[in-house]
């Protein structure tokens, strides 16, 4: 394009009016993406379902998503306000004709020519075309604007980054990608309240599971009719309070009769005595919880453990939280999980016991003692997670700034970051206590029934790769 060479991508350099004369152009291309639709229609309010709704944007003359008129139009002062002319460049005017329909994936070319100057007022009208991959006319129009009359070269103002994330969407793909197989007896214990409840169901439409609802029938099906709930067909073993139904669920996991457990709205103590009080549901590994979580900021789903097990982990607790976190996220199709081991610093210290812990359980690993991961540690959070805090810091690891899994010094510190993700990082959550015969489904009392579908999800996966043939 004629407009002027940029000195660098830090800096921007606007034409003048008397540099711009008839004839000259510049153009800008740009591929429509399903983020771009999103972020206009949050900037601009305008939420019409022809731009977000697919189902009822196939049933239109469109046949398909489009995006908003408008961001062709955007696209158009863009050239204007950032290079043609520039800096100092005052909109006027702007005719517009919107000829077809701009899909995800089309790429549109904005082409702009000057048309005419007039000298006394510094105004210069410009044409304003934009064609497709094509060829077609897409937008055509008129603009309007008064020229900078000198030579403008400032920093590039620097944008706060927009992180465009949809829960229901990642959550929807991330089930889709998960083997099929029939679908698991699942005792779900104790789900007398809406969320517990709806996300059992939820998970049976998505053939997650079979569940067994194990609890006070009458307050059940009173809670299922408020909600407007379909418990047909559903077999329910009924309990009088939470403490019956805890002990029977981890009854029917110990007969072999469910192949995992589902907590509903009792709390996490009460069902997790239940389970380590049944000798025949314990194996030789210790219990751990593990969190998942779909971070905006974060390029990949991202395990924690321990965050609601282990108050104080001991060296052989850790190890133990680490083999079930590494065959959780080998069950989910990590080969080789990187596995971050979290303390408040990178340097190894008598001062802090973690950081100690750390540096024996990287040794357990290379001596085979814990298998399947590649292990770094003590790494602290920003570390694990950041390449260029990694990078500034010196450490040449190939597990920080891309870690798989974080593993907490406690369960105070592991909680604290569970909720950090969840409540100010916008994080989606759900969650797996592992280490018994059976994987437990638990989340925390105020997650909804997304979140509760989703760990049912996690813990099936769990169960199917612990099943008797499946790959070790």
């Amino acid at each position: 394009m004629n407009a002027p060479e940029r000195l660098n991508e830090d800096w921007t350099q606007n034409l003048t009016y008397d540099e711009l004369q008839p004839g000259q152009s510049a153009r800008l291309v740009r591929t429509l993406q399903p983020e771009d639709i999103q972020a206009f229609a949050l900037v601009s309010g305008d939420h019409n379902p022809a731009h977000l709704d697919a189902e009822y944007a196939q049933a239109t003359r469109f046949h398909g998503v489009i995006a908003h008129g408008m961001w062709g139009a955007a696209l158009i002062s863009s050239v204007l306000g950032n290079d043609f002319p520039g800096a100092g460049t005052i909109y006027l005017e702007q005719t517009l004709k919107f000829a077809r329909p701009v899909h995800i994936g089309d790429t549109l070319s904005i082409l702009l020519t000057v048309v005419e100057k007039q000298d006394e007022r510094g105004l210069v009208r410009l044409s304003c075309q934009a064609s497709n991959q094509r060829g077609e006319e897409v937008i055509s129009g008129l603009a309007t604007v008064l020229a900078p009359r000198h030579r403008i070269r400032r920093p590039r103002p620097r944008l706060p980054a927009m992180h465009l994330f949809d829960p229901q969407a990642r959550l929807d793909a991330w089930l889709a990608r998960l083997p099929s197989g029939p679908a698991l007896r699942c005792a779900v214990i104790h789900p007398c309240d809406a969320p517990s409840l709806r996300g059992a169901l939820l998970a049976a439409q998505r053939g997650l599971i079979e569940p067994l609802l194990v609890g006070p029938e009458r307050r059940l099906r009173a809670l299922a009719e408020q909600e407007s709930l379909d418990l047909g067909g559903l077999q329910i073993d009924a309990q009088a309070h939470s403490h019956a139904a805890a002990a029977r669920g981890a009854e029917l996991a110990a007969a072999g009769e469910v192949g995992l457990l589902m907590k509903g709205s009792l709390h996490t103590d009460e069902l997790m005595h239940a389970v380590i009080a049944h000798p025949a549901l314990r194996t030789e590994r210790r219990l751990s919880h593990v969190f998942r979580f779909d971070v905006p900021s974060y390029p990949k789903p991202l395990l924690l453990s321990d965050a609601a097990i282990n108050i104080e982990p001991s060296l052989q607790d850790k190890a133990d939280i680490v083999r079930n976190t590494i065959e959780l996220a080998q069950a989910l199709g990590i080969e080789r999980p990187k596995v971050a081991l979290l303390s408040a610093l990178e340097t190894v210290t008598e001062k802090i016991r973690s950081t100690l812990d750390a540096a024996a359980l990287c040794k357990m690993a290379q001596r085979g003692q814990i298998r399947g991961g590649l292990l770094d540690g003590p790494l602290a959070f920003d570390n694990a997670v950041s390449p260029e805090a990694a990078r500034i810091k010196g450490i040449d690891s190939e597990v920080a700034g891309d870690a798989d899994a974080l593993i907490v010094p406690d369960l105070e510190s592991g909680n604290m970051l569970a909720k950090l993700l969840e409540y100010m990082a916008g994080a989606s959550t759900c969650g797996v206590v592992l280490g018994a015969t059976v994987p437990v489904a638990l989340t925390s009392r105020a997650d909804g029934a997304d979140s509760r579908m989703a760990s049912a999800a996690l813990a099936a996966l769990a169960a199917r790769r612990a099943a008797p043939g499946s790959r070790a």
